[in-house]
């Protein structure tokens, strides 16, 4: 591709302002309708230019799929990526009929290989001794193109705009035919790469964004490339061609910084080496005036250089702008660097999810409403995960001042792999560079790394050498050999999925799920082992949520949400669907506290780079995995507002060191304070402030600690606080809040406080509380009210599809980790209920449920209609069960509260357990115990093995 795109002489001008390069009349636009026809046998390709044939009509810019071509998916479509994973699943939806995939969003037509467009041209008389050059900005993928029959080139590229120099053509007509195959062919990028796979922005066939024919005057620019740092020295890189017979061919260069016309600076070059071909390289040297202003996230100061080409008599023959910002990436203590201050990536991923076209944005107005949600949740950083944005992103991140990772298009695994000399490695090569060339001007073009977890018995060395060509070609950025893995030397910065509550496969036995809940943990040892270079922790959270299915009425455009509608079905039959709002709100209350807690931990580590969620918007593949408080439109759920988020996801953020979240009034809460301080400016004699509020609001305790400097780029120490908690009234729910006088940050943390004495949750007389289910039975028969509490292990479990409940939501999805646990999401519950009286809780999971979800297996409540459980379990979307820890009911002239947590055993060291059972045998001893529902003995005895 290499060698193809030289002897095209192929530009690269998508660092250039469009409207600059194609003034009016220098470009003709091809947008519209084109013949068209596809091609699924390959036949065109070996026939001639008089026997191809165009049946059909397309529009363009556009896909195939969306215009009805293709067929009609099936459960027997051979998607790229992972089709239906688990064939017992949801069989009736499997059928011609009726057929729903639940593992990713669907289109409504699949095609999979070449397919041919075709339109007649008109070259302007004025254009006559001028080539012609044909962009396509956006192409999927592999393209070639004839001019009235005759091939004129090929190209390959997944990031950047495919151009061929279609030599000077005749004034008058002319046919243009385009190839178009998306297969993955001999370049196996790799299935499941977002560039490429049907789980995110499908694997579509055609050309999106601008498409245009201009001129090209003999004497050009072809590229120019803008290198400056920090100390205000700009260095420019200009390729071009001036014919020998050019004489006196000169290079103008102006730099210049909006609405400041003094900074504006000057400079000229003749070129004076050229080959024989009149191709030139020509570098110019210039040095701004006063103190350069720099770019980065909280200015983002943007200069332009303007270049021009003469010849002759100074007559005009091309000229270029770009925009550029001056900022000099680096390192230090662990940190990354910008301009020589410490910065910290607070990150997501954008994984082409783009449901209303199934291709991303090529206009600056949508990704600049991307970059600014980003913004108002406290981030600064976006990871490309296994693609290349269009040039409408990096103008947008330009602009608002904001950080790209980009990668090289591939996720070479399952299936194919990097380092084994195959045709990917050749043609990573050449991508990485063409994505150089292209957006290398753009300052929000930060790092770069291949692409995402790779495979290949030699990818560590084929990475190791390929960071170290680009370090050497393009010293602009900071590189990395792979999203994940491997951490090899010599790279600018680490990508670990280490540094996490939850990794892959751990289960119950993770730190959110195996660990007490705490906050005075952070990844430093793993940091210490990798000082090299910084760490940016890889994929973080994961967590998910219960579906919104109001969400299904957003998708009115390519995509349509099958996976949802079987979801929403499933809940309707299990008879949930009236609860389906409740468990959003719910689970994404667990779902935001999880991030929470995920985001402080990174924060909280000396000397760490940084993080990228998974994800801060839901991905909609790979089994539908409902991560984001964003749903796949960057919209809000309802269950956490932007300046909530950014509490704990800001530039300047609070941090407390609680060694336990659970204490009992005997104890004495200790918290050592910290200020991750990542703002514009260094802050001057902060005083720090906290307080601890009942959830009446009633002050419990406050303080103001040593005012201090808090100089910007450190993570720095506050002070710790102690606060005895025997004046406390238990049990309570309290609030510890950090922030400071005049500043406009703060952090707030919830802690439980529970009695010391046991002594009210042993027994009351008017209730028997019993494991046995038949002297609970019997007991019920006498009108007797009883607290039955069977072991976890009694709890009939789902032999289908075995439940394992945990504290944390479900991990990515259960359908594509192979079930995994935790399989559920949370609790709902109703706080004002009288049974939970004396149980402070919330509707939705918090710390304190950790102690009563341990080892719990909830019961499967689906085929009792009529039962509400008092603490429900909300079920993975997937199996739809109704699920409780807790449910009451009427058997016989008895009344019955059944509970499968432990709340018999070990109470003496377990103050969540014995408040909750104090409150339930509290309840059950009043008079508004009035269970609604009745049971029999035979339906109590299915609950159990």
């Amino acid at each position: 591709m290499k060698t193809i795109r030289t002897q095209l002489c192929l530009l690269t001008i998508s660092t250039v302002l469009l409207s600059t390069l194609l003034a009016a009349g220098d470009h003709l636009n091809l947008s519209g309708e084109w013949r068209f026809a596809l091609d699924p046998q390959d036949q065109g390709v070996h026939g001639t230019s008089e026997s191809w044939k165009f049946p059909d009509k397309i529009l363009l810019p556009g896909i195939v799929t969306a215009q009805g071509f293709g067929e009609i998916p099936s459960f027997r479509t051979a998607w790229t990526g992972d089709g239906w994973r688990y064939p017992e699943l949801f069989k009736e939806w499997q059928t011609d009929q009726n057929f729903k995939c639940p593992f990713f969003l669907q289109p409504p037509r699949h095609y999979v290989g070449p397919a041919w467009y075709q339109r007649a041209i008109e070259i302007p008389v004025a254009w006559r001794g001028s080539s012609v050059v044909l962009h396509l900005e956006r192409v999927h993928w592999h393209s070639t193109v004839w001019i009235d029959g005759t091939e004129r080139g090929r190209g390959e590229s997944l990031g950047t705009p495919h151009e061929f120099d279609l030599g000077m053509l005749t004034p008058g007509k002319h046919v243009l035919t385009l190839r178009i195959d998306n297969r993955l062919g001999e370049v196996n990028v790799g299935p499941m790469s977002h560039s490429v796979t049907d789980h995110t922005q499908g694997n579509w066939n055609g050309v999106v964004g601008s498409i245009t024919l201009h001129r090209r005057a003999p004497d050009h620019i072809d590229n120019l490339q803008v290198f400056a740092t920090a100390d205000g020295t700009v260095r420019l890189v200009v390729t071009g061609t001036a014919r020998p017979e050019s004489n006196e061919a000169v290079l103008h260069a102006e730099l210049s910084l909006p609405n400041e016309p003094d900074a504006r600076v000057r400079v000229e070059s003749g070129v004076r080496q050229r080959q024989a071909d009149g191709t030139f390289q020509v570098e110019m040297k210039a040095q701004l005036k006063g103190s350069p202003k720099t770019w980065n996230e909280f200015q983002p100061n943007l200069y332009q250089a303007e270049v021009s080409l003469t010849t002759g008599a100074g007559t005009a023959a091309d000229h270029r702008s770009v925009t550029f910002g001056i900022r000099e990436p680096g390192s230090k203590d662990g940190r990354l660097t910008l301009n020589g201050h410490k910065i910290f990536l607070r990150g997501t991923l954008e994984c082409c999810i783009f449901p209303l076209t199934g291709y991303p944005p090529t206009d600056v107005a949508s990704w600049r409403r991307i970059v600014r949600i980003c913004k108002a949740h406290g981030l600064n950083h976006i990871r490309f995960h296994s693609w290349c944005p269009p040039e409408a992103a990096f103008i947008a991140a330009d602009e608002l001042g904001f950080y790209y990772q980009v990668e090289v298009s591939s996720w070479a695994n399952q299936g194919a792999e990097i380092g084994s000399g195959r045709p990917l490695d050749a043609w990573l090569e050449a991508e990485s560079l063409w994505m150089l060339e292209s957006y290398g001007n753009h300052p929000s073009f930060l790092m770069l790394a291949y692409g995402n977890e790779p495979a290949g018995a030699n990818h560590k060395n084929w990475l190791r050498d390929w960071v170290a060509r680009r370090k050497l070609a393009d010293p602009r950025r900071l590189y990395t050999t792979g999203a994940g893995w491997p951490i090899m030397p010599g790279s600018d910065y680490h990508s670990s999925p280490h540094p996490r509550l939850q990794g892959w496969g751990q289960g119950m036995k993770s730190i959110i799920n195996g660990q007490p809940p705490r906050t005075d943990f952070d990844w430093r040892e793993f940091v210490k082992a990798h000082s090299d270079a910084p760490v940016i922790s890889h994929e973080i959270g994961e967590w998910c949520v219960y579906p919104n299915f109001a969400e299904i009425g957003k998708y009115t455009g390519y995509f349509k949400p099958r996976n949802f509608e079987i979801f929403q079905e499933t809940a309707r039959r299990a008879g949930l669907l009236d609860q389906a709002q409740d468990f959003l709100q719910a689970s994404g209350k667990l779902q935001a506290l999880a991030y929470k807690h995920e985001i402080e931990a990174a924060l909280r580590t000396p000397g760490f780079g940084g993080f990228q969620l998974l994800d801060l918007h839901d991905f909609p593949g790979q089994g539908t995995a409902l991560v984001g408080v964003l749903d796949a439109f960057w919209e809000e759920k309802g269950y956490v507002s932007p300046a909530e988020y950014r509490r704990f996801c800001g530039p300047v953020v609070p941090l407390a060191r609680l060694p336990k979240m659970v204490f009992t009034t005997a104890e004495t809460l200790v918290a050592e304070l910290e200020l991750a301080q990542f703002g514009p400016l260094d802050l001057t004699h902060v005083a720090p402030t906290w307080q601890l509020l009942a959830a009446s609001g009633a002050l419990v305790a406050q303080g103001t600690l040593p005012a201090r400097d808090l100089p910007a780029g450190e993570l720095h120490p506050l002070g710790a606080i102690r606060v005895p908690l025997d004046q406390v009234p238990a049990p309570a729910k309290l609030t510890l809040t950090v922030g400071a006088a005049g500043q406009d940050f703060a952090n707030s943390w919830d802690i439980f406080v529970y009695p010391a004495s046991d002594a009210a949750a042993v027994s009351v007389p008017e209730v028997l509380v019993t494991r046995d289910l038949a002297e609970a039975t019997a007991a019920l028969a006498r009108g007797g009210n009883v607290l039955w509490l069977p072991r976890s292990a009694q709890v009939r479990n789902d032999a289908a599809r075995p439940l394992i409940a945990g504290f944390s939501p479900i991990f990515w999805n259960t359908a594509w980790t192979n079930w995994q646990p935790p399989h559920t999401l949370g609790i709902l519950c109703d706080p004002k209920h009288p049974a939970l009286a004396g149980f402070p809780t919330d509707s939705h999971s918090n710390w304190q449920w950790w102690e009563i979800q341990q080892g719990t297996q909830p019961f499967i409540l689906t085929d009792l209609r009529e039962v509400k459980p008092l603490v429900q379990v909300i079920d993975d979307w997937v199996t739809n069960r109704k699920l409780g820890y807790v449910f009451e009911a009427r058997v016989g002239t008895g009344k019955l509260v059944a509970c499968s947590a432990e709340l018999e055993t070990g109470l003496s060291d377990r103050p969540v357990a014995r408040q909750l059972r104090a409150s339930l045998l509290h309840y059950m001893a009043g008079e508004s115990f009035a269970p609604a529902v009745s049971l029999t003995p035979a339906q109590l005895t299915l609950l159990l093995k």
